[in-house]
């Protein structure tokens, strides 16, 4: 009696677990968070956000869910975040920004946190630094970097680069600009250019990475291995707005005029121009120098960059930063 009393128990036990799991509601997380995305990504979209932007936020957010944060839970997001040592505070910034956006999209409102460190001086590293990465990587991958080494451009322009925009018989590029610079046009080396035409075009755009965030991972894994192997950890300090910052500052040390960098760069307020000042040595003024007795010499020398410093014996002395 006992035996079968134990069964009936175990019996009901079971068949009450079961109806219990059946009548479960099943975590919103589980269920639609991939069409809360979507829906995110659809609204951000028809407020005019930028195709790189929502492709951003929708990493971001699909990051954040991998990581075991519930969107409509503010403080498993700021955990989440907390977590990754590997993130910088400009990182950390980008995902509270996109939360941000996500939330607002939702009609909720949360105390994120702020991640803004100190302003620092860009890293520039030596030339030969920039070529043994591009020498080092994949060849899709070394004609992007070679096009910022030689342009400053931003990773986005450069990614959204079209055949149409390259012109072979004047050997430029031109950049539709993001981020309300100006639009520019660039004449490349022979090397960028033979760089280029060895590509296979396969679509509209030169670079077939999904978006300009893929081509930046799978440029970490390249710097990574290129920095072991290399055995120079200052490679790892290297990224794509690295080239654009290394770009600027040789301008400025050869030239010593801002609004020249301003022009290359594509700002509009030169107050974003006015760090690369402070990222040479201002007391290097190694000068290459010239003569000219003619006037058609004079003028040559003047088209080429050199400028009057006084005469002598007849002659006229101009001169230009190395």
């Amino acid at each position: 009696m006992g035996i079968s009393r134990a069964r009936i128990c175990v019996k009901e036990t079971k068949n009450l677990a079961a109806e219990q799991k059946a009548t479960e509601v099943p975590r919103r997380s589980e269920v639609d968070i991939k069409g809360k995305i979507l829906e995110f990504l659809w609204q951000l979209k028809k407020e005019a956000y930028a195709e790189d932007s929502i492709r951003e936020y929708g990493y971001i957010i699909k990051t954040l869910v991998k990581h075991g944060a519930d969107l409509y839970d503010p403080e498993t997001i700021k955990e989440v975040i907390a977590r990754q040592q590997t993130w910088g505070t400009a990182r950390k910034n980008d995902v509270v920004k996109a939360y941000a956006c996500f939330i607002r999209m939702q009609g909720l409102k949360a105390a994120l946190p702020k991640y803004k460190g100190p302003r620092k001086l860009p890293f520039i590293p030596a030339e030969d630094e920039l070529d043994q990465l591009i020498a080092g990587c994949g060849q899709q991958m070394a004609t992007f970097l070679q096009v910022l080494k030689e342009t400053a451009v931003r990773c986005g322009e450069a990614w959204r680069l079209e055949w149409t925009d390259l012109d072979l018989r004047g050997g430029t590029i031109s950049i539709i600009p993001e981020k309300g610079s100006e639009p520019r046009v660039f004449k490349i080396s022979s090397k960028l250019l033979t760089m280029l035409l060895s590509l296979q075009r396969t679509s509209e755009r030169i670079f077939t990475y999904e978006s300009k965030f893929y081509a930046a991972k799978t440029f970490r894994k390249m710097r990574k291995r290129i920095a072991h192997k290399l055995g120079n950890p200052r490679i790892l300090k290297i990224h794509f707005h690295t080239f654009r910052h290394w770009k600027a500052t040789m301008e400025y040390h050869k030239t010593r005029d801002i609004l020249h960098v301003m022009r290359l760069l594509g700002h509009k307020n030169i107050d974003n121009t006015l760090i690369y000042t402070q990222l040479i040595d201002v007391q290097d003024d190694d000068y290459v120098c010239k003569s000219a007795k003619t006037l058609q010499e004079a003028t040559q020398l003047i088209e080429g960059g050199f400028e009057y410093v006084t005469e002598m014996e007849g002659y006229k002395l101009f001169r230009k930063r190395k």
